[in-house]
């Protein structure tokens, strides 16, 4: 920023607007002898020249349009700022920067989003998706507000956070219509040797869901293992396998992926949670996804 002076950026991009300096001066209100020596004073400072002069025309340089394209962007959202702070503060657009564990489904990570969508302003949400110790990082450096997970921060960041319980599901398993239908009569031990469908973000549900197999004697075969929980239920729906998810969003399951419900398991629960660095809420949006409790 030493060498750039935003001031002279704004007439050189006034300049190339309005296609001389005659015209440009009239808009900015100066004398074009002033407006050339800024135009001179910026070209020596980036070190170049930002036009070339045929036939009385301006006619922008290589460098020119490189510069050109960044101060498009510059005073585009200069001007989105002008808009903003006419605004009255309770209409200006509240940025919310959440982050989700990607072992939640998609579906229920839009319920948890959902409160801080509808409140009596305009929010701008920023979603970042990842691994719970990733995004508790990003939190810790500031650059996220919320994050959004289906476990507890590791023992040497909870001194520094607030975790907020959220809500809880049992958890149901599906599968392909004909695949569903054999394997609902005789449950849990029709699931003997059936394909299964593992989730791969070591999502906590999964390995409750793998301990009670373990004390009903059950052993399935695991076929694949996929960090993705939409695209388990589009293996789930070709009939490769058996899937898990939560039984709150049963009906969604069954009418998007046309699969079938096979039997909730309700000692095997999905817990799910808010990481606040403060008990204190100041970001309405996050107060709004903290204090909606209990099951989906």
């Amino acid at each position: 920023m030493d060498r750039l002076n935003l001031r002279h950026l704004y007439y050189f991009w006034v300049i190339s607007r309005e296609g001389s300096i005659v015209r440009a001066s009239e808009v900015l209100e100066l004398a074009p002898q002033t407006l050339s020596g800024q135009l001179t004073t910026f070209e020596a400072s980036v070190g170049g020249l930002l036009f070339q002069r045929e036939r009385r025309k301006l006619i922008l340089t290589d460098l020119g349009k490189i510069v050109l394209g960044y101060a498009d962007d510059i005073f585009a959202l200069t001007g989105e700022l002008n808009e903003t702070l006419r605004l009255a503060p309770a209409e200006r657009p509240l940025t919310l920067s959440a982050g989700v564990s990607a072992s939640i489904h998609k579906l229920i990570a839009y319920y948890l989003l959902q409160p801080a969508m509808v409140l009596d302003r305009p929010v701008q949400l920023e979603c970042r998706t990842g691994g719970t110790e990733d995004l508790v990082l990003s939190l810790k450096r500031r650059e996220l507000d919320v994050v959004l997970t289906d476990r507890t921060p590791g023992q040497d960041d909870q001194g520094s956070f607030t975790v907020h319980s959220l809500a809880g599901s049992s958890i149901s398993l599906f599968a392909s219509a004909h695949l569903a239908r054999r394997l609902k009569k005789g449950f849990p031990e029709s699931l003997n040797g059936e394909p299964l469908l593992a989730n791969a973000t070591n999502a906590p549900y999964f390995e409750r869901l793998m301990n009670w197999f373990s004390l009903k004697g059950v052993r399935m075969n695991v076929v694949a293992r996929i960090d993705d929980s939409a695209l388990i239920k589009v293996f789930g729906r070709e009939g490769l396998g058996v899937f898990a998810a939560p039984t709150a969003i049963e009906d969604e399951v069954c009418r998007q992926y046309e699969v079938e419900h096979i039997a909730s398991i309700d000692e095997v629960k999905d817990e799910l949670f808010a990481i606040t660095r403060s008990r204190n809420f100041t970001h309405v949006g996050v107060r709004a996804i903290c204090e909606k409790r209990g099951n989906f």
